[in-house]
């Protein structure tokens, strides 16, 4: 799952999860149950380690169950070497992957991060500051990806997802 805060990860993710018997790995749930409030830190680094150890939590429910579908979400893969560290960990896995790229508005992101700025997203350091921010440097995925504009209905994007992820 691709795309600025705000965008519809976590929302489509849990969707998809739920329609397809799959699991949604979350970098910010995996940074919240291994460090306490004062050691959060949102850097890249931090990012970059949680990182690693979704994928190894994916890889662990690979070897159980083979075909689950597995959606990473909570990092916007905004840089292309977020994108290819899971490449690479698919390809170990010989596993296959889709990227689901979700895009909205800015006004509809913008309202979407200051309903969750009630403390109901894990991750504490989502506003529309941090949105404009990562916009001003996302690198454009070049890879094969489907665009889920979030704007539409959720069922008309998980029906986009789905059809993506056959």
């Amino acid at each position: 799952m691709a795309g600025l805060p705000g965008s519809g990860k976590t929302t489509l993710a849990c969707e998809l999860a739920a329609q397809t018997s799959g699991r949604v790995v979350s970098k910010d749930e995996i940074r919240h149950a291994l460090f306490r409030p004062e050691e959060i830190e949102y850097s890249s680094r931090q990012d970059d380690f949680c990182m690693q150890i979704m994928l190894q939590t994916v890889a662990y429910l690979l070897e159980r169950q083979r075909e689950m579908c597995v959606f990473l979400d909570g990092r916007t893969f905004s840089r292309r070497y977020q994108i290819d560290n899971v490449l690479v960990a698919a390809a170990a896995r010989r596993q296959p992957w889709r990227i689901l790229e979700c895009i909205c508005s800015d006004q509809s992101a913008k309202q979407r991060l200051e309903q969750g700025a009630s403390g109901e997203h894990p991750a504490g350091n989502r506003d529309f500051q941090l949105y404009l921010a990562v916009k001003a440097r996302y690198e454009a995925i070049t890879l094969p990806k489907t665009i889920i504009d979030t704007d539409d209905l959720l069922e008309d994007c998980v029906e986009k997802a789905l059809a993506a992820l056959r």
